[in-house]
């Protein structure tokens, strides 16, 4: 396996990260160690998490299985604050009193004393960003965390903090985590050169566009029942999973089936090899899917796949909105 470079820094990370979304909850803790164990033993060292993630327990799961045997040291370790994680209204948001608390308790949880890679899940615009990244900062010079990132920020606002963190001699935002698959490729307009000028570690999520991408949602069919857009009517979840989506994903997985690989394969691999990519997250919700895309790490995409791709949604544009959840990326996609 070639490891990549984290953006400007010095560390160098697998070319997949192991997500932990589903870890306590759509997976039970049990399959979870047994995925994360087998994402370590398979050379994967990056590993990303949140706190809002079932409330901690993701967190608490990662922890438990990072103390056996000391492994800690084999993780790249990224987490996320943002969310609420409690029922007052200091218990959410990027403020300083927040941000802190928030560390203190991942950490806890996640039985260490560093986290490697700490990201602001969101962008919160009541917030000046010096005083987020003031809080940053002195979580760096305090030890607590070695690296600074954001999640699902819109070009501008990555570069505001940037500017942010020049003028005022803080900490610097060293990767961005946007949402990023075949069906949705509008972060190739803007972020993905702001990414590759200012040298910072891109993380794709939903790289199998929630496995619409996977084969997950055949045409005229009912949605599977055990699927989070079934799951969760009305909400963005359903709402990536349009109808001219799941069109693109039945020829998409056309395509996979001829090169032979899996439909999933093909689409992770699309995202892992496309410019400015560092590693897209991968969530799988049980080990079988995941040893299912662990070839991945070997595999690259050839001309003919790329066209044929493009052919599908050409760079730069969307089939189906994955950019729902932040408002002023929102764009209806019918």
């Amino acid at each position: 396996m070639e490891y990549r470079a984290f953006g400007r820094t010095g560390v160098q990370v697998s070319p997949l990260c192991l997500g932990a979304m589903n870890f306590g909850q759509r997976t039970d803790s049990a399959e979870s160690a047994r995925i994360l164990r087998a994402a370590l033993e398979a050379g994967i060292n990056f590993v990303d998490t949140a706190d809002e993630y079932n409330q901690g327990e993701s967190e608490r799961i990662i922890g438990n299985v990072l103390a056996e045997g000391g492994r800690r040291h084999q993780v790249f370790l990224a987490t996320k604050v943002h969310f609420p994680m409690g029922p007052g209204p200091n218990d959410r948001g990027n403020s300083r009193l927040h941000i802190l608390k928030a560390c203190e308790d991942s950490l806890r949880r996640l039985q260490t004393d560093h986290i490697d890679l700490y990201q602001v899940h969101r962008p919160d615009p009541t917030i000046p960003p010096d005083e987020t990244l003031g809080a940053l900062t002195d979580l760096v010079r305090a030890g607590k965390v070695r690296y600074i990132g954001c999640s699902t920020h819109p070009a501008w606002m990555v570069m505001e903090a940037l500017a942010t963190s020049e003028r005022f001699h803080l900490a610097r935002y060293v990767s961005e985590q946007p949402p990023y698959n075949l069906l949705d490729r509008r972060i190739e307009n803007e972020l993905i050169p702001l990414a590759l000028k200012y040298s910072l570690a891109i993380l794709p999520w939903a790289p199998l566009a929630m496995g619409v991408l996977a084969g997950r949602y055949p045409p005229g069919s009912e949605l599977p029942q055990d699927s989070r857009a079934a799951q969760n009517p009305g909400t963005y979840y359903a709402q990536r999973v349009t109808g001219r989506g799941i069109a693109v994903g039945a020829r998409f997985s056309e395509i996979a089936r001829a090169s032979g690989k899996t439909p999933g394969q093909l689409a992770l691999c699309w995202v892992k090899d496309q410019p400015g990519v560092t590693a897209p997250i991968v969530g799988p919700r049980t080990l079988d899917q995941f040893v299912d895309l662990l070839p991945v790490l070997e595999m690259r995409l050839s001309d003919a796949e790329r066209a044929a791709c493009d052919e599908l949604n050409p760079p730069g544009s969307v089939v189906t909105n994955f950019h729902n959840t932040a408002g002023w990326m929102k764009t209806v996609v019918t």
